[in-house]
């Protein structure tokens, strides 16, 4: 998201829609895995034992903090893909959730979308100029490994010509 935010800065993309596609992937991915974790979860938690560690610290928080945390989990590294599918593994009301998962899609698509648009207005120039100096280097190191593979082969045809 902060790649097109940046991008929309640039004018390739619309922010808005942006907004908008982050919105609904954030919302619709989140939700398929809530109703995963209602459907299959309880069962699948109790198999996975690598997932029970994970899963205790996202129930704990979620007992903690409901609501505070069914908006946030997005933005916690390490429990963002788990939390949904924990989620609906305990039980939380289908329209509580629905809720509480579109607000917080708003939230997280606005900041994310924004985080890299204010990057681009901030920082547009010394990227543009990495960019183009990367490229410059680009082309010097293919010219350079082009350069080394024809010597190789030439050396090795001078070495052993062919009868």
């Amino acid at each position: 998201m902060l790649t097109a935010g940046f991008l929309s800065f640039k004018e390739f993309l619309s922010f808005p829609i942006v907004v908008l596609i982050a919105f609904c992937g954030s919302v619709t991915a989140d939700q398929l895995l809530f109703f995963a974790g209602r459907f299959y979860g309880p069962g699948l938690l109790e198999k996975k034992p690598a997932w029970q560690e994970k899963s205790q610290k996202v129930f704990e928080l979620l007992h903690r903090y409901n609501v505070w945390f069914i908006v946030g989990f997005r933005f916690v590294y390490g429990i963002r893909t788990i939390s949904p599918f924990v989620i609906g593994a305990s039980g939380i009301d289908i329209k509580r959730f629905a809720i509480l998962n579109i607000i917080a899609g708003i939230i997280w698509a606005v900041l994310s979308v924004s985080a890299g648009y204010l990057i681009g207005y901030f920082f547009a120039d010394t990227i543009d100029l990495m960019i183009e100096k990367f490229i410059q280097y680009q082309k010097i190191g293919i010219t350079t490994i082009i350069g080394i593979i024809v010597s190789i082969i030439l050396w090795k045809r001078w070495r052993h010509p062919r009868s």
